[in-house]
């Protein structure tokens, strides 16, 4: 879980922070829940997730600075790419996503996961 900046605890489905603001993070704040936003965050949605809630979610994240984040809909088989100061790329169907430059050489295979 997050404390993010504008104070909103917030638990995505995936995450990751670069090493050195984890590293520069107390050993007391990092047993606790972390008063940061992370770099990535990945929602994946759940039947019982309604979408604009979801999406309101990654605003937010992206609003407190996110870098990049995906929402996962495996009922629409659409990936959703929230990035700062760019409008949202939705994906059909895509057979991989990419970390792009916040998580360089990484790259989720869907075939199994969004789809069949």
């Amino acid at each position: 879980m997050f404390i993010l900046p504008d104070g909103a605890a917030r638990s995505p489905d995936a995450s990751w922070i670069e090493q050195g603001r984890w590293e520069a993070m107390t050993p007391e704040q990092r047993d606790r829940i972390g008063p940061l936003c992370p770099d990535f965050v990945a929602e994946l949605r759940s039947k019982t997730d309604r979408r604009p809630r979801l999406r309101k979610k990654m605003r937010e994240y992206v609003g407190q600075g996110v870098r990049l984040g995906w929402l996962l809909d495996p009922y629409t088989e659409t990936v959703e790419v929230y990035r700062p100061r760019r409008p949202v790329e939705v994906l059909e169907r895509p057979s991989t996503v990419s970390g792009e430059d916040v998580l360089p050489g990484f790259v989720l295979e869907l075939r199994g996961i969004l789809f069949d």
